[in-house]
């Protein structure tokens, strides 16, 4: 049997640590493009890196083609409950590279992947978190990981002409709120985490929607940081919309 389990509860104590996200969309002029969602983890290796170490663990850098996994386990997925089923759908357009090195205290996620129209990718951090669930080697499936929680939130992004929006909608008021009373506990050590908007656009940012965006020198670039608590009570506070020079 493969380890998997210290990996299980780093992902698990990245989801609910001190930890800084980036959402990162390269959009060019046709539509096409690529997401990424990704985050340094070094902060959680200082807390757990000693005992993975202890426990013998080996280096990781891992990649990950929810696709082909897809393909690959199709016959025992077919035996899952429809609702499982959908969920590991989701996770179809991804990929996803992870790195841990307990000794060097390294410990980096990039969910990712390429678009024809970036509402391909909507709803990317509910997939993240549902990539939790897959372990390091080849894609093992991790039993009661974050993929077996429904997702209290959407995100769908949308570029028509010169405009480019990011929306979110909270799908089930109750299931939102039960979330919410979870991270209680943890609120301390999330406050200090924060959530990032990296977009680059193929034209200059003529406006944008949010106080506080910065740009890159060539004003295609736009930065967005928020607080991830401030994100997790509301998510509508990443809501944006740009709009290009012509």
């Amino acid at each position: 049997m493969k380890k998997i389990h210290i990996w299980a509860c780093a992902m698990a104590v990245a989801l609910v640590s001190s930890c800084n996200f980036t959402e990162e969309i390269f959009l060019n002029e046709d539509g096409t493009g690529k997401l990424s969602i990704n985050f340094d983890g070094s902060e959680i290796m200082e807390m757990a890196g000693e005992e993975m170490v202890k426990s013998n663990e080996k280096p990781v850098d891992s990649l990950i083609s929810f696709k082909d996994f897809l393909i690959e386990k199709k016959d025992s997925i077919a035996q899952l409950p429809p609702e499982e089923q959908a969920k590991l759908k989701r996770l179809e357009p991804f990929n996803m590279h992870m790195v841990m090195n307990p000794e060097e205290k390294v410990m980096k996620f990039d969910l990712f992947s390429e678009f024809k129209k970036v509402e391909e990718v909507n709803d990317a951090f509910n997939a993240f978190q549902g990539a939790s669930s897959f372990g390091p080697n080849g894609g093992e499936e991790q039993q009661g990981g974050m993929a077996s929680q429904e997702p209290t939130t959407e995100v769908t992004y949308s570029f028509r002409k010169n405009t480019f929006t990011r929306k979110s909608k909270i799908l089930d008021e109750a299931l939102f709120q039960q979330s919410l009373d979870s991270m209680q506990g943890a609120e301390m050590f999330l406050s200090g985490s924060t959530y990032t908007l990296k977009y680059h656009f193929p034209r200059r940012v003529k406006s944008a929607s949010v106080e506080g965006a910065t740009f890159s020198a060539d004003g295609k670039t736009l930065y967005y940081e928020v607080g991830f608590m401030d994100l997790m009570k509301d998510p509508s506070t990443l809501d944006l919309e740009v709009e290009l020079e012509k």
